[in-house]
């Protein structure tokens, strides 16, 4: 009768090689997520400025330069570009003598698939909405994309009241979405036909 055969063990592998190796490829990575953080940053930032002084031009007419401004609870002040500075973010257009043309606000809502962000103008002038633009949005095209191009519903925005109560404290009249086709007042906006759901473009 024969010898049953000895058992094979597999060799253990080296520990400290493996770590050594599983560490160095994780510094490696990260070091790649660090490096192209800060390679894509600085485009990021040129893209989304230029994005916002084309929509500006176009929801504050007359604008051909702007300044950016920061409201505070203090009030307002130059916007220096810092991480620390706080407050909302707002965009003023100037027309070709220098003078002021309206302000631009970004503004958010929740869409369907994600969060859209729209940058609206006001005149002081008329105390009215001049126009929107959409800065993002990742609605279904030809359906929830239509507030971007849909020219009934873009009409609204081209003299919406806006203006302020007696006090200072808050719209004279709330700004309301109504049915597609009843608007009979300058503070209410049409809404886009066979729409389910409204979008308040000044809700942040």
């Amino acid at each position: 009768m024969s010898q049953p055969a000895a058992e094979q063990t597999l060799p253990v592998p080296p520990r400290l090689p493996m770590l050594r190796t599983l560490g160095l490829v994780a510094a490696i990575s990260g070091f790649l997520v660090v490096l192209t953080h800060q390679l894509t940053t600085p485009l990021i930032e040129e893209n989304k400025r230029i994005a916002i002084e084309r929509a500006l031009f176009k929801v504050v007419p007359g604008a051909v330069s702007r300044r950016d401004f920061l409201l505070t609870p203090g009030g307002i002040e130059p916007y220096t570009g810092t991480p620390a500075d706080g407050g909302m973010r707002v965009y003023a257009g100037y027309d070709e003598q220098g003078r002021l043309a309206g302000v631009a606000l970004e503004a958010a809502a929740q869409g369907y698939q994600d969060v859209i962000r729209v940058l609206y103008g006001f005149d002081p002038s008329c105390q009215c909405i001049r126009g929107i633009q959409v800065l993002k949005m990742a609605e279904t095209p030809g359906i929830g994309d239509k507030i971007a191009k849909d020219a009934d519903f873009l009409r609204n925005f081209e003299a919406l009241e806006a203006r302020l109560d007696s006090m200072g404290s808050g719209l004279a009249n709330a700004i309301v979405s109504v049915k597609a086709g009843s608007k009979t007042e300058s503070w209410q906006i049409d809404s886009i036909s066979g729409a389910t759901t409204g979008f308040h473009p000044l809700s942040r």
